[in-house]
């Protein structure tokens, strides 16, 4: 079954305790996200755009308020629940990577394949890194990689089940203008071919203003909520 909006935050709130203090990270966050469309949230350093693409994906507890992925509510899920919602629904890009050293591209591209039980994992993993113009460079180590090849391999890992969301921080935010242009034709190439919903941090405007919306976060409030031109 299609779900109309793939996500939903309700009142999501996220606040630390340190020093015996309490630190509010997000206040009172409420937004939809519609299934296939483009998305970017966009703020200073420090507003909370990670912490929030952090519980949207399921990779940490909300305070309060509420996270519908896929129609499935993440708040009352152990983490291993999240964890099973997150390999069947979700792709991830993080800013640095997150290869594993010890594995080579084609091996990190085959990992979440091998968690789901699949089949003819290797075939499919080597189709994905031909998609993301690595194929020649499947047994190099990440150590062996450019930062923008290190980058290709997490975005053809991200993609390798086949998510129906994925969630992308600061995707460009470690690359040269020429390989972050790259990386962003290559997400939205993938995105539109997939049919999967892109949300996306980043302080590249220039990246924000090619998604359909941009949503705007600021001192962990969402202070704006725009469409843009894509929006048709």
């Amino acid at each position: 079954m299609l779900v109309e909006n793939i996500l939903h935050i309700a009142q999501l709130s996220k606040t630390y305790n340190s020093a015996g203090k309490t630190l509010s990270v997000l206040d009172d966050i409420n937004f939809s996200i519609a299934t296939g469309s483009t998305n970017a949230i966009v703020g200073p350093s420090g507003s909370g755009k990670t912490t929030l693409l952090g519980l949207c994906a399921g990779l940490d507890r909300a305070s309060a308020g509420e996270v519908v992925l896929n129609g499935i509510n993440l708040n009352n899920l152990s983490e291993d629940k999240r964890a099973q919602v997150r390999n069947q629904y979700v792709g991830f890009i993080f800013q640095n990577f997150q290869l594993l050293p010890t594995l080579t591209a084609l091996e990190n591209v085959m990992v979440p394949l091998e968690l789901r039980g699949e089949r003819d994992i290797r075939n499919r993993a080597m189709d994905l890194l031909d998609k993301v113009g690595l194929a020649g460079r499947s047994h190099h180590f990440p150590t062996q990689l450019s930062g923008g090849e290190q980058q290709r391999v997490s975005i053809a890992r991200a993609f390798s089940n086949a998510p129906k969301i994925l969630f992308a921080d600061e995707p460009t935010g470690n690359l040269d203008a020429e390989t972050g242009e790259r990386v962003q034709k290559l997400l939205f190439d993938l995105n539109q071919d997939a049919g999967t919903t892109l949300v996306v941090v980043t302080h590249d405007l220039e990246l924000a203003r090619k998604t359909q919306r941009v949503l705007s976060i600021k001192g962990g409030k969402l202070v704006s909520d725009e469409k843009t031109a894509n929006n048709l």
